[in-house]
């Protein structure tokens, strides 16, 4: 099982320190994040600044975990200064690579020495395309509209013509697996752009795509009869359901998509994919598993899923139909942890709003703790058990790992609880 760990990497999107650690926990092997404004989530996350770099490159190694720096937006000539600054540091922290896709960071990170990969903003769907990189790079992210026939084509004469890169090491294909679509083509859109003078493309989307329209015939003002509103938000790519099919493909690095979302989302993604492609490995990768596995993924932040993408020839048309996240589940903040005792593992939580019962779940979210979560709970207070806490109360409930003072406490609960 280890070679299989080393061998096919889980990559998972880092936009906090807290995130970083539930990714760290959850089992990747890789982490990718953005600093500064030249990522393509600059505006969507909490990003990092080029101070940060180091401790995230150090808390990885410590981890055996590979770290990868997006760096994929459009570039003007203004840009040159940061973007080589941001190589330079990175070069000096022993960022793993950086991920590019404007020839100009592309041919300056080679040039200091810095490992390159080339983002999914390229749009590479073919062969040749990838013979030209691998002069450059020696990961390649394929585009997200290609089918695993493609795929399989691609690899496939990669090991013919023994394709290597820059560390003379077989070239590696890059797929995403699960998250966030877009209903331009990867991701290249203008709409944005056009209505707000504020580019997708450099990490500043506007959502446009993600709100609800009705159409109207200007000559008459009728106004036309859609079955959905929402006719240019697609669902999520969810692809746990034929994880074997994308490793068989040739495919060596799963990347999940949402370095904008939360810790807990980033756990449950991160954990759900390494548990599939192990079991795949295992021979244990069933449909029982597999739908246990999507209900889970459900739980965070989605909105509804499209099984099966591009990846598998289907055609986009599967619209998320309403606004924002489907998940099952929501986290409702209450307030932070103000004591831990570790002889004991007992957490004590002062709630600053809301209130909480015995039998709920509660998530703790923090920079080193990342994502854990304590089922069922059964609250003390003032040395005794108590069926619930209420604002001002200061309540302890035993936790199944270490938390920290000043963690986040959230309770979770379902939809159906919050409506």
């Amino acid at each position: 099982m280890k070679e299989i760990r080393e061998r096919i990497e889980i990559m998972a999107p880092v936009g906090s320190f807290e995130s970083l650690a539930s990714a760290i926990k959850a089992g990747a092997n890789s982490v990718y994040f953005g600093i500064e404004q030249l990522n393509m989530r600059s505006k969507a996350a909490s990003n990092f600044t080029v101070e940060d770099l180091k401790i995230i490159v150090e808390r990885c190694k410590e981890a055996d975990v590979k770290t990868y720096l997006a760096l994929n937006t459009v570039m003007y000539t203004h840009d040159m200064p940061l973007m080589k600054k941001i190589c330079e540091t990175a070069k000096e922290a022993n960022l793993t690579a950086v991920i590019a896709s404007d020839l100009a960071a592309i041919t300056y990170a080679k040039k200091i020495g810095l490992e390159v990969h080339i983002s999914t903003q390229q749009n590479v769907t073919n062969y040749e395309t990838v013979e030209f990189f691998s002069e450059y790079a020696d990961v390649v992210v394929l585009a997200r509209e290609v089918t695993l026939k493609q795929v399989r084509e691609i690899h496939d004469k990669i090991v013919e013509n023994d394709l290597c890169g820059p560390k003379g090491e077989q070239i590696q294909i890059e797929l995403f697996a699960h998250g966030a679509l877009c209903v331009a083509i990867s991701g290249k859109c203008y709409m944005s752009l056009a209505t707000y003078n504020s580019s997708a493309n450099r990490g500043a989307c506007r959502q446009n795509c993600r709100r609800s329209y009705k159409v109207t015939d200007e000559e008459t003002g009728v106004e036309l009869v859609v079955d959905n509103k929402y006719i240019m938000s697609p669902k999520d790519l969810c692809a746990i359901g034929f994880v074997d099919q994308i490793l068989d493909a040739g495919v060596s690095v799963l990347k999940l998509e949402g370095r904008g979302r939360s810790a807990d989302y980033v756990r449950t993604v991160t954990r759900c994919y390494r548990e599939a492609v192990d079991a795949h490995y295992e021979g244990t990768y069933t449909k029982e598993k597999i739908d246990a596995w999507i209900a889970e993924l459900e739980t965070v932040y989605n909105r509804g899923f499209w099984h099966g993408g591009y990846y598998l020839g289907k055609q986009l048309g599967e619209w998320s139909g309403k606004y924002g996240s489907q998940s099952t589940h929501e986290n409702v903040y209450i307030g932070r942890v103000s004591h831990y005792f570790a002889k004991t593992s007992i957490a004590e939580i002062t709630i600053e709003t809301g209130e909480m019962k015995k039998g709920q779940d509660v998530l703790f979210t923090g920079p080193t703790t990342g994502a854990l979560t304590a089922k069922n709970v059964e609250p003390w207070l003032e040395g005794k058990q108590v069926d619930g806490a209420k604002k001002g109360d200061a309540f302890s409930i035993p936790v199944p790992e270490r938390v920290r003072p000043n963690d986040k406490v959230f309770l979770v609960l379902s939809r159906v609880s919050v409506q």
